[in-house]
């Protein structure tokens, strides 16, 4: 029977350790859910996106969703997934969109302690690849949508499914659909699960749970200094690596200027509240004053903090030279750089220029898209507090500026507002995104699961 029983789990991709506590219908379809789309190597190159994608497809068939509102837009080796739940527009409204993204960072089973590839339940946690980023969303927005359908819900207004398929890498299938596809996405504002979220500290209490309403803008630069080179046995003093370092070291010495939004002074505020030490005393001087330059330096030199306040921009790449007996004829470096809300990314590499000087090339790589911050909806902040709250009460809410980027710059971009608003709730020492035996709590994920269900009833106009 033991045998039976774990065949049956590895066929669904599922692995238990210990007593699993009773499920409800709708926890053991989320779960099972979950433990597909883990098992599909999402990762670039794979070409498992679109088979994810049409076995998401085809639960929502099952589940009665008309053929119609269903959408695989393949790009390339991936897709993107669109469901549409039809309302009955007694709300007069445009849809709500519900994000997430199906594929995943690459993982190398021989590094992990468990395959990656396989959901695990051990010690109360889910392991593997996406768990955290972003299978959960993938797995509870599904369910969620299955759930209100067996319900017989109909919403006031069209509620929208939107699964990207390249969020990791290029993020071109939400740039195809805002481009190419825009009919089947438009909408009032956009909630991501693949932003926000909670934090929990070492004890288990629920600290703060962050609304992000903004996130900075990925530009990367390429710096090229360029020289005719020669015999390295003729060494002169205009080499192009040394040059290329020179430029490098100015942009270290360079500090963007300090910026603050809404967002990230109501963030600062109430994070300083919570943050002992010098690290929360900044917080709380720069919440009260943002020109206070002293809170700024504190701010500036704490990694977490310091992309907060500021443009950040930091040489990731390298490279120089053709030989080993030659003088480079070239030397160039990239630069990434995040760039807060608001500021034109050409702004930016007119700083870069001005810094390098004469001697280097500035060019900006590919097309990257800025983006403002989102306005902070009364309806939203309501919405996400009282769903919060039904999970942990009292927890603080705060809006939150994230230093890095989701498929929700480019909604924004193209005049969406979105909302990073993850139900999940998690410990900083448990937070393994993007790296080895990722896992989110087993109790977490099915809190977040009603938490979505209930954002989605009171949004559908129930």
């Amino acid at each position: 029977m033991r045998t039976i029983l774990l065949s049956a789990l590895l066929a669904v991709g599922v692995v238990t350790s210990g007593q699993a506590s009773e499920l409800t219908p709708d926890q053991a379809k989320a779960r099972e859910i979950f433990a597909r789309v883990i098992a599909f190597k999402t990762e670039i190159g794979q070409g498992q996106v679109p088979v994810m994608a049409h076995y998401l497809a085809d639960e929502f068939k099952t589940a009665g969703f008309p053929a119609e509102d269903i959408h695989i837009v393949p790009l390339g080796e991936t897709a993107s997934l669109v469901v549409r739940y039809r309302g009955d527009g007694r709300s007069h409204k445009k849809p709500i969109l519900w994000m997430a993204h199906m594929d995943v960072v690459t993982a190398k089973p021989e590094d992990w302690q468990r395959d990656p590839f396989t959901l695990i339940e051990q010690d109360g946690y889910f392991f593997g690849r996406g768990t955290q980023d972003i299978k959960s969303g993938v797995a509870l927005i599904a369910a969620n949508f299955l759930r209100l359908k067996r319900e017989h819900f109909v919403p006031h207004r069209d509620l929208v499914l939107v699964f990207s398929g390249d969020e990791e890498t290029q993020e071109a299938t939400i740039q195809d659909l805002v481009n190419h596809h825009r009919d089947l996405i438009d909408a009032e504002f956009a909630l991501n699960s693949d932003g926000g979220g909670g934090t929990i500290d070492e004890t288990g209490k629920p600290k703060i749970y962050g609304l992000q309403t903004a996130e900075k803008t990925y530009a990367s630069f390429e710096i090229t200094v360029r020289n005719p080179g020669g015999h390295s046995s003729l060494p002169r003093a205009d080499n192009a690596i040394y040059e290329l370092a020179d430029a490098l070291k100015k942009i270290q010495a360079y500090r963007f200027p300090v910026m603050w939004s809404d967002t990230t002074l109501a963030y600062f505020k109430a994070s300083g509240a919570a943050t002992p030490g010098a690290v929360g005393d900044a917080m709380r001087r720069f919440a009260a004053n943002p020109r206070d330059e002293a809170a700024a330096d504190v701010l500036n030199a704490t990694p977490a903090e310091v992309g907060k306040t500021r443009t950040t921009c930091i040489p990731t790449l390298l490279r120089g030279g053709h030989a080993d007996n030659a003088l480079p004829q070239s030397a160039t470096a990239t630069v990434n750089c995040r760039i807060f809300p608001g500021v034109a990314v050409a702004d930016v590499g007119k700083t870069l220029a001005g810094l390098v000087g004469d001697k280097a090339e500035v060019k900006v790589i590919g097309d990257p898209a800025a983006s403002d911050a989102s306005p902070l909806r009364p309806d939203v902040m309501a919405a996400v507090t009282d769903s919060v709250h039904a999970m942990h009460a009292d927890v603080q809410i705060v809006p939150v500026q994230d230093s890095g980027a989701s498929d929700g710059l480019y909604l924004r971009a193209a005049g969406i507002p979105t909302y990073g608003v993850s139900g999940m709730f998690i410990k900083d020492s448990d937070s393994f995104l993007h790296g080895l035996n990722e896992r989110v709590p087993v109790q977490s994920y099915y809190d977040e699961l009603d938490y979505w269900y209930r954002l989605m009833k009171r949004f559908g106009g129930r």
